[in-house]
């Protein structure tokens, strides 16, 4: 792993910089630091506008293969490009899942069909995706879905439940892992659905979190259908697929996530200075502590990506990611309301403060997207090898 960059990335870098600083200088100033986990109600129209504009200067799916409408950004430039949008405050993507998840997968596993019909709305910003993978009896444990799709014609039939399920009520389409054949078990008989949401067989009831606001929902499927045709793969293999999809959501777009944890310790900073609590020598140690944990996250992440740029591996320092970003911004709430004191313990009418959000919303990191549990388990039998927890 080089550190240093080329002149060539610091030329790539200077372009990103400078289409953020002008596009967010104009009529997209006020979106700067909107939306984003936890806050993905704020500006909703704005940043589907955000998008479209993203898409229209070909940023959108920039990692994609050039002939699958990207860019063909090689692994250094992709991260570059998360770290400035990261740095910039750019609004939290609407269309991340489409492009990080549902176009890499149908890039690798799709139908030129497919291709052909999803990949220009997801990189122009007009049609927005959700996933449908946990269920209330399969979180972590995916393969145990019981959602089941039956093929009747020329449709699937879809009945079953979903839940976490981020930006439901959003989203125009939704990846399904049904189960379509009945006498197969655990990851056997499995498929990839892709499914619109916005028809009657689909119920969505929001799931309102400590914030008092929603991005994550229940879902029904009360004989929902979907084309024949819309089926990600053979039928049987949405195993496969499926994990397919997991190992693009390790890609460069981490890199981000750093950035944006990086944006509220700065945050916390700020108020420590504000009230002259940076003085204090205990506070100020807590301080050091985070920021040597956001420098260790980002060279991991780094690590991580020059090892295995496809992100598939399970083994090594990829297993310990997910527990680790977790435990820090966990602690990163706890110490922003510590450094808010008494103050943070009251809501103003105006709301939550960023700081008060931070901690509230931190408090999901170690459930959603597999719990601290099951992620130990990961390390213990995939990286060290120990013998399988009892079942």
């Amino acid at each position: 792993m080089n550190l240093a960059p080329s002149s060539e990335e610091e030329r790539f870098r200077a372009e990103v910089r400078e289409f953020l600083e002008t596009s967010l200088g104009g009529e997209f100033a006020g979106l700067r630091g909107r939306g984003g986990p936890g806050r993905e109600e704020e500006m909703v129209e704005g940043r589907r506008a955000w998008e479209a504009h993203l898409g229209r200067h070909n940023w959108s799916g920039a990692a994609w293969p050039v002939e699958h409408g990207g860019r063909g950004l090689g692994l250094a430039e992709q991260v570059i490009f998360h770290e400035e949008y990261a740095r910039a405050r750019a609004p939290g993507r609407l269309g991340h899942i489409g492009e990080t998840l549902v176009g890499p997968t149908l890039i690798a596993f799709g139908s030129a069909g497919q291709q052909a019909r999803f990949l220009p709305p997801i990189r122009d910003g007009r049609e927005l995706w959700c996933q449908g993978y946990s269920e209330p009896g399969a979180g972590s444990d995916l393969a145990a879905v019981s959602t089941r799709a039956e093929l009747r014609g020329d449709r699937w039939i879809i009945s079953g439940q979903k839940v976490w399920t981020s930006s439901a009520h959003l989203s125009d389409w939704c990846f399904v892992l049904a189960r379509t054949d009945a006498g197969a078990e655990r990851h056997r008989g499995l498929s990839y659905l892709l499914v619109p949401m916005r028809q009657a067989g689909i119920t969505i009831r929001p799931i309102v979190q400590l914030t008092g606001t929603h991005e994550f929902n229940e879902v029904f499927f009360d004989d929902a259908e979907t084309d024949a045709d819309l089926v990600v793969g053979a039928p049987g293999d949405g195993w496969r697929v499926a994990m397919g999809t997991l190992g693009f959501e390790r890609g460069a777009s981490t890199l981000a996530q750093v950035l944006d944890f990086q944006n509220e310790f700065d945050a916390v900073v700020d108020a420590a200075r504000e009230d002259g609590r940076s003085k204090d020598p205990g506070l100020r140690q807590e301080l050091a502590a985070i920021w040597i944990r956001l420098r260790i996250m980002r060279l991991n992440a780094l690590r991580v990506l020059a090892a295995d740029p496809a992100g598939s591996s399970s083994r090594g320092p990829a297993t310990i990611t997910k527990l680790y970003w977790s435990g820090l911004h966990r602690d990163l709430g706890e110490l922003a309301v510590n450094v808010l004191g008494c103050a943070g313990q009251i809501i103003e009418p105006s709301g939550l403060s960023r700081l008060q959000r931070t901690f509230l919303f931190s408090r999901a990191d170690s459930i959603y997207g597999g719990t601290d549990e099951i992620q130990r388990n990961v390390i213990g039998e995939r990286a060290l090898g120990l013998p399988k927890e009892p079942r």
